[in-house]
C-alpha cells in the first residue's frame, strides 16, 4: 500500500505524486491539518481549503475508498499512519516555500527513522526550479529570458486519474468544521471550490474570453480573466490541465490576434514558475527586499494611511473600489492589485510589507511566491521590477482601465450616479463641488504629484544616487 499525502494537490486528476502511488496501489489518501501550517492561515482561505477537502472527499467515497484527514505534525501522524495501515511508502508532491521545505525535511527524517520509503514529485509547475537557468546554470532575475525558455519548452501532458480499484478500501473520520480548528466562518463571497468547480471557471474562459485575453484581462468590470488562481493556488486543478486546454485553445485560435492573447495567458503561467523559483533561491524574499540598496529605504510609518488604504477611504477611486472588492470577495482584479500597491508604496510610501501582508490575510488566493513577487514588482525593490521613476498615476489607470467607472461603482457605491469624468477628475474637483457630488465620499489623502517626487527621491536616496 502506498500512502499519499495530499497538500496543496486537492485533486485526483493530473496529480503525478497520486497516479505514481497508484501505480503501486491501492493508495491510502491522506490531509494532515498541521499547526504550523494554520498558524499562517486566514478565514477565506480555510473556507476554500475546507470545500475544497469536502469535494475531494466525497471524492474518493464515491470510489468506495475515503480521505483519511488527521490533525497534528506530518512528522508525527504520517509515520503513525503508516505502521498502522502496513503502508510500503509515502509520497507527496513537492512545495516550495522555505516553511514548505523544512517540514518536508522533518517529515523524510521521520519517515527514514520509522524504515518508511518515501518520495517527492514536481507538481505544481511544469519546470522545476534550476531546470530554466542562465547559460552559467544561475537562476534567472528577468522574467522575459526564464519565459522564452519557458514557453519554448515540451510540456508533458495531464496525468490519468486513478481507478476506483487502485483506491484503498479505508473509512475516514468526519471532516472537522471550520469553528473547530480555529477559525471563524469568512464575511466574504468566495468561490465554490474542487475540481469541477474549477473545470467550469477553465472551460469558460477557453470559450471565449482566452482568444481576448491580451486586451480585456486589463479592464476589472469585464469578465476577461480565467479566475482559476485560488485553483492553482490549492491544486484544485493540475497545471498541465490547464495547459492543455490553452494549447487546444491555441489550435482553435482564428487568427494572429487570437493566438497573442492565448500566448499572453501563456505567459501569465509561465510568470507563476518564475516567482516559484525566485523563492525558492531566495527563500528571504518573503520579508526583505531583493534587490540590495546602498541606504535604507525610507519608508513612512503612518498608521491612518495604512488604515484608510486597507478601508478603501483614500479618496482615489479605483484604490478605493480594489481594496472594497478585497474586502467583499477575498480577491482583487490582477490590474487593480498593481495599482493598490503602487499607490501604497509610491504616493503612500508605505513599507510594501504592510501591504503584502494585508494582502496574506485577505486574499482567498495568496500565494507566497507570486504575492511577493507581484508586491516587490510594484515596489521596485524585487527581480526585474517596474523602474523606481515610473509611478503609476492612479487617477488615470482608473480612466483608462475603468473609463464608464462601472468597476469603481460596483464596490464604492457612494459614487454611483456620478459622473465618470467627475469620478476620474475626483482629485481636481474643488471640496464644496465632491461634497455635492459623493458627500459620503473622502476627499483624496495625498496630492498624487508631490507624492510622486518624493517616492522617486526617497529611491534615489536610498540607491546612492546623491551620494
Amino acid at each position: 500500500m502506498q500512502l499519499h499525502w495530499h497538500r496543496r494537490d486537492l485533486r485526483a486528476a493530473d496529480n503525478r505524486a497520486l497516479a505514481a502511488a497508484a501505480d503501486d496501489g491501492p493508495v491510502l489518501p491522506v490531509f494532515v491539518f498541521d499547526p504550523d501550517v494554520l498558524e499562517h492561515a486566514v478565514p477565506p482561505r480555510m473556507a476554500f481549503l475546507h470545500d475544497a477537502l469536502a469535494w475531494l472527499r466525497e471524492w474518493y467515497r464515491e470510489r468506495g475508498s475515503d480521505l483519511i484527514i488527521v490533525r497534528g505534525n506530518p512528522a508525527e501522524e504520517l509515520p503513525d499512519l503508516a505502521d498502522e495501515h502496513g503502508v510500503d511508502g509515502v509520497v507527496w508532491n513537492h512545495d516550495y516555500t522555505g516553511l514548505a521545505q523544512k517540514r518536508d525535511e522533518a517529515v523524510r527524517a521521520a519517515l527514514d527513522e520509522a524504515g518508511v520509503d518515501h518520495e517527492a514529485f514536481h507538481d505544481a509547475v511544469h519546470h522545476e526550479p534550476g531546470t530554466i537557468t542562465t547559460n552559467d546554470g544561475d537562476p534567472y532575475a528577468v522574467f522575459s529570458y526564464f519565459g522564452d525558455k519557458w514557453l519554448d519548452r515540451e510540456k508533458d501532458d495531464p496525468l490519468p486519474t486513478p481507478d476506483a480499484d487502485a483506491l484503498a478500501d479505508v473509512a475516514g473520520d468526519a471532516l472537522p468544521e471550520i469553528d473547530e480548528l480555529g477559525f471563524e466562518e469568512p464575511d466574504t463571497n468566495l468561490p465554490p471550490a474542487g475540481t469541477e468547480a474549477a473545470r467550469e471557471r477553465l472551460d469558460r474562459f477557453c470559450e471565449s474570453a482566452i482568444f481576448e485575453y491580451d486586451e480585456e484581462r486589463e479592464y476589472p468590470a469585464r469578465a476577461g480573466t480565467s479566475r482559476l488562481s485560488q485553483d492553482l493556488k490549492y491544486g484544485t486543478i493540475g497545471i498541465r490541465e490547464v495547459t492543455e486546454r490553452t494549447a487546444a485553445a491555441l489550435d482553435d485560435a482564428e487568427n494572429g490576434e487570437e493566438r497573442e492573447a492565448i500566448e499572453t495567458y501563456q505567459e501569465e503561467l509561465a510568470w507563476r514558475e518564475f516567482y516559484t523559483q525566485v523563492t525558492y533561491f531566495n527563500p528571504h524574499v518573503v520579508t526583505r527586499n531583493y534587490q540590495e540598496f546602498e541606504n535604507e529605504i525610507e519608508w513612512r510609518d503612518d498608521a491612518e494611511d495604512l488604515a484608510a488604504w486597507k478601508a478603501g477611504e483614500t479618496g482615489y477611486p479605483i484604490v478605493d473600489a480594489g481594496m472594497r472588492q478585497l474586502r467583499v470577495e477575498a480577491y482583487m482584479h490582477n490590474r487593480v492589485r498593481m495599482i493598490v500597491a503602487s499607490f501604497l508604496t509610491k504616493d503612500l510610501l508605505l513599507d510594501w510589507r504592510a501591504g503584502y501582508d494585508h494582502f496574506r490575510e485577505r486574499l482567498v488566493d495568496h500565494d507566497t511566491a507570486n504575492d511577493n513577487g507581484g508586491w516587490q514588482w510594484a515596489a521596485s525593490t524585487g527581480t526585474d521590477a517596474q523602474p523606481y521613476f515610473r509611478v503609476f498615476n492612479p487617477m488615470t489607470q482608473g480612466e483608462r482601465y475603468d473609463p464608464d467607472a462601472e468597476y469603481i461603482t460596483t464596490y464604492v457605491p457612494e459614487l454611483d450616479g456620478v459622473d465618470p469624468d467627475d469620478i476620474h477628475s475626483w482629485h481636481e474637483l474643488g471640496s464644496e463641488e465632491r461634497e455635492e457630488l459623493a458627500p459620503e465620499y473622502p476627499a483624496p489623502i495625498c496630492d498624487h504629484g508631490e507624492r510622486r517626487e518624493e517616492a522617486i527621491a526617497m529611491f534615489e536616496r536610498a540607491r546612492g544616487d546623491d551620494e
